[in-house]
């Protein structure tokens, strides 16, 4: 269930002044783990009493992360699949990203994993490590 959601439902508890500790109880009686704590359901449960409307995040200031987007991490494939040799620097000289943007991009979202200087997928069948050591 997403942030906005367990928010929404806040929201109706709050409007029908149901008390917090039971909302949260029902929360986390039905998702666990996935539930926020307890201070952040009393949290919005009084900015709503108090006559926030949204279930949204509000704009906070700072740069937005924008660095990991479809064209940069095509373009690290790109380079990738042209040389599987290169390293996160080399990567990085070439594309102009950050460090941790490349890094990111590599494990998170390729999900490539270096071995023997060389980047492989991380999920591999026994077939294919096979075939890529006999190679």
């Amino acid at each position: 269930m997403s942030k906005e959601n367990f928010r929404f439902y806040i929201k109706v508890h709050t409007a029908l002044n149901v008390q917090v500790r039971v909302t949260y109880e029902e929360l986390h009686s039905v998702f666990a783990d996935e539930v926020p704590p307890l201070r952040t359901v009393e949290r919005w449960a009084k900015w709503f009493r108090e006559g926030r409307e949204e279930v949204e995040d509000e704009a906070r200031p700072g740069r937005p992360v924008t660095e990991t987007t479809t064209e940069n991490i095509e373009q690290i494939s790109h380079l990738i699949d042209d040389d599987p040799c290169n390293n996160i620097e080399e990567l990085q000289e070439q594309t102009g990203l950050s460090y941790s943007t490349t890094q990111k991009i590599i494990s998170d979202h390729l999900e490539f994993r270096r071995i023997t200087a060389r980047y492989i997928l991380k999920h591999l069948i026994d077939f294919q490590r096979a075939e890529r050591a006999r190679i």
